[in-house]
């Protein structure tokens, strides 16, 4: 029997900016304890496993929620199922979108979400982009979070769903309440790339403590040497405060061109995509994560099925 299974929905659609990678943080932070993974990816009519601990949604853009729209409709029940068993979610930027009620399109169409997340997103033809630091809480632990966003949506939480982080620096959410993500339950969604779970390992640790908990009895679990995960998250945080330092941001857009191309050697699935709606220069300034964090977390292979 797997200690951790994780679902990772519609990999080939959802995994703008790298955001694969999340499914990769997981695992080896798992593995890495001693725990053993399987990842199952997910498409379009596919079943989840029922076995699932975590599914992870990651981020696309409006023309791919409008393809997977009535998929998503149809397997609302699934994934209700699946948290009610006590399975971890996580959805980054459109997988946060569709996690939600309803995502409301410029045209004033819906995409139905799977409305295990008390939100609304209503689109904009302005975009937030741009760092991100926020003073995060989640079942009770507090934590520093970071992270770049790029998103058209406005996302507002219903009274179902508590705010993730509040705002430090960036905007967040929509703009205007100074709110970053929400949760609700084991249901965590999140606007920040990164990949997030890389520069967060707080918030990792947190979803696999959940997640894993059938296996520990709820017992915390063994720390980890984090100096590359702690020197990827100080380094943005260091970005988010220099962002008013042009000169210092056309030495980071190099550093992070340099950084991409060298995940891309390695086979990262972090290698730059191009999408509707993305910003290549927000990418590249967005600090991603560490070089030899990259090269840690592509060291072992992950058993995917």
């Amino acid at each position: 029997m797997t200690d951790l299974v994780i679902a990772d929905l519609y990999p080939g659609l959802l995994r703008t900016y790298g955001d694969r990678d999340n499914v990769v943080v997981l695992a080896r932070r798992a593995e890495w304890r001693g725990f053993s993974v399987r990842i199952d990816e997910v498409g379009r009519g596919e079943a989840i496993p029922a076995d699932v601990n975590v599914i992870v949604l990651g981020g696309g853009t409006d023309s791919v929620q409008q393809i997977l729209g009535r998929d998503v409709a149809r397997r609302a029940d699934e994934v209700r199922d699946a948290v009610a068993r006590g399975a971890v979610v996580l959805g980054v930027c459109g997988g946060y979108q569709l996690l939600g009620r309803r995502y409301i399109l410029p045209d004033g169409s819906e995409i139905q979400g799977l409305g295990i997340l008390d939100v609304e997103t209503r689109a904009s033809r302005d975009r937030i982009v741009g760092r991100v630091q926020a003073d995060a809480r989640l079942w009770g632990r507090s934590f520093d979070l970071v992270g770049f966003e790029n998103h058209g949506g406005r996302t507002t939480l219903g009274t179902g769903a508590e705010p993730l982080a509040s705002i430090r620096r960036g905007h967040g959410n929509n703009g205007h309440d100074r709110i970053e993500g929400a949760a609700q339950g084991s249901v965590v969604g999140t606007y920040l790339h990164g990949p997030v779970l890389a520069l967060n390992p707080e918030l990792t640790d947190a979803m696999l403590a959940r997640a894993l908990a059938p296996v520990t009895g709820g017992k915390e679990l063994d720390p980890l040497d984090d100096a590359l995960e702690r020197r990827a998250h100080d380094g943005l945080a260091r970005r988010v405060r220099d962002d008013r330092r042009p000169a210092r941001r056309h030495r980071l857009v190099a550093a992070a061109v340099a950084a991409v191309i060298i995940l891309a050697a390695m086979g990262s699935s972090a290698a730059v995509e191009r999408h509707e709606g993305s910003s290549v220069k927000g990418w590249f300034e967005s600090g991603w994560m560490d070089i030899a964090q990259a090269g840690r977390l592509a060291s072992t292979p992950v058993p995917i099925t």
